[in-house]
C-alpha cells in the first residue's frame, strides 16, 4: 500500500511549528510552576483545578477530567491531595447520589489567590520584553486552536 503524503501548506507548517513550540513551552512552564508551587510535585495542575472550581463552581471528578482531557484517576489522585490539604471539600451532588461535588473551601480561596499572585508575577516577568499586541495575537491564535481541537475531540 502506497503511503499518502500530505499536501503541505505554509499555514500547516506554521501550525506544526506552533504545536512543537507549545509543547516545549508547556514543559518549561510546568517546571517553573512546580518551582513556584502552583503545580504539585507529581506535575498535576493544582492551581488549574482550583481555578476551574473558582470559575465554574463545584464539579465532580469526572467533570474535571473530561474538561481537562485527562484520566479520571489522575484527577482523583490530585483531588485526594487537595482534600487532605483542606483546599477543597466534598459536597452532596443533587444530580447524582454517589458522585460528590468538589468545592473550594475558604482556605482554597486563599490558596488560589496566593497562587494566582505567583502566576501574575511570573507573567509580568515573562512579559517584560514582549509586545502587548503580539502577545494578545498569540493568545488569540492558541485559543482558536484550542477551540478547534475541542471540536475534533468531541466528534
Amino acid at each position: 500500500m502506497a503511503k499518502q503524503t500530505v499536501n503541505r501548506t505554509s499555514a500547516g507548517q506554521a501550525v506544526e511549528e506552533l504545536m512543537i513550540e507549545i509543547v516545549a513551552t508547556f514543559f518549561l512552564l510546568r517546571a517553573e510552576e512546580m518551582r513556584i508551587g502552583v503545580v504539585s510535585p507529581s506535575g498535576e495542575g493544582y492551581w488549574s483545578v482550583l481555578r476551574l472550581l473558582k470559575v465554574n463552581g463545584a464539579q465532580t471528578v469526572p467533570q474535571i477530567a473530561r474538561y481537562r482531557y485527562v484520566p479520571r484517576q489522575s484527577v482523583q489522585k490530585l483531588a485526594n491531595e487537595m482534600l487532605a490539604d483542606g483546599v477543597i471539600e466534598l459536597v452532596n451532588n443533587p444530580a447524582h447520589k454517589r458522585s460528590k461535588l468538589l468545592r473550594l473551601t475558604p482556605k482554597g480561596e486563599a490558596v488560589f489567590a496566593e497562587m494566582s499572585e505567583r502566576i501574575a508575577t511570573l507573567a509580568e516577568t515573562l512579559a517584560e520584553q514582549g509586545d502587548a499586541i503580539q502577545l494578545q495575537n498569540a493568545v488569540d491564535v492558541v485559543k482558536n486552536l484550542h477551540k478547534q481541537l475541542r471540536v475534533m475531540l468531541e466528534q
